[in-house]
């Protein structure tokens, strides 16, 4: 609905014509005119605009959830002067760090040297983030550390809740408490729209020089070692444990509280049911050894063949 342009006209008219008034109290009135004109279901979109921008002088409180982070004083955030993006008064920030307009750091953060953190990226509160590391645009970080020289592409999201609910007689749901942190070590690069959950009962790690691919969700108190390479939409499950030197192919789903020995190949597609201890290829629902997979194959491809004729 718009208000007809006479109210506006109205309420900058009453001190004189020659009178000029800051942005802060033009948003003012221009925001109480709008709220009488189009009744009380207005007030929240005022209210919920004027959380979400910021004045010349410094941030207003700009939070999608404004009743969790109330206790927060959003007075205290600054703009950086290296790239134009908003940071707590309390982080802890290299003064070569790079945060792009748009980017927020919340309270208690550390970011190393040469970071760089991409436009609309938020950093949460008590973030760590180690030297020369780039954070990718739209990226959420929490409950989280991110170790030096590491690549978090667009779009990825670190250290949210795991997926994980009680059940009682009746059927009723109730949330499991994932109070842990999710710890990504050095040289580790996580392709876009990963999400990777904080652990419950223990922290969610991923090794040094681990490399992940886009669209790969690592569930809670996943323990990834180092130098593994996980393909696209790979799928672990909550308290998975994968050695050292681990290839998953696209595709790849491992079921919960399953152990992969270090030096194991996963063919694409495969799926994961039991622990597999000895090093080597594997493939197939459920996964065996990659040559008997393929005799599989080829006996149902012999089967199928003889029914039709």
């Amino acid at each position: 609905m718009a208000v007809p342009l006479r109210k506006f006209t109205a309420i900058f008219s009453t001190r004189g014509v020659g009178h000029r008034i800051s942005e802060v109290e033009w948003f003012h009135r221009l925001r109480a005119s709008y709220s009488s004109s189009l009744g009380p279901r207005s007030c929240l979109s005022c209210r919920q605009f004027s959380e979400s921008t910021f004045d010349r002088v410094g941030p207003r409180a700009s939070s999608a959830n404004v009743d969790d982070d109330a206790s927060m004083d959003y007075t205290e955030f600054k703009k950086w002067h290296n790239g134009g993006g908003f940071f707590h008064k309390s982080a802890c920030i290299d003064s070569t760090t790079v945060i792009e307009i748009g980017a927020v750091v919340h309270p208690k953060s550390i970011l190393g040297a040469d970071v760089h953190i991409g436009s609309g990226a938020i950093i949460g509160p008590a973030v760590t983030i180690g030297p020369l590391t780039r954070i990718g645009y739209n990226s959420v970080l929490s409950n989280c550390s991110i170790g030096e020289s590491c690549i978090i592409h667009n779009g990825v999201c670190v250290g949210q809740d795991g997926f994980g609910f009680f059940i009682d007689e009746q059927g009723n749901m109730s949330k499991k408490p994932q109070m842990l942190h999710a710890r990504i070590g050095n040289h580790v690069e996580i392709g876009s729209n990963t999400c990777i959950d904080r652990g419950s009962w223990r922290d969610t790690v991923i090794g040094d020089h681990s490399k992940i691919d886009n669209l790969v969700q690592i569930g809670h108190n996943v323990v990834i070692g180092e130098c593994c390479m996980l393909c696209g939409q790979v799928g672990l499950a909550g308290s998975v444990t994968l050695g050292d030197y681990v290839t998953l192919g696209g595709r790849v789903a491992v079921r919960d509280h399953v152990n992969i020995a270090s030096k194991v190949r996963l063919a694409a597609n495969s799926c994961v049911t039991k622990d597999i201890s000895v090093p080597g290829d594997y493939g197939g629902f459920p996964a065996v050894p990659i040559h008997e997979w393929r005799r599989q194959v080829a006996t149902h491809c012999r089967i199928v063949k003889k029914k039709i004729s």
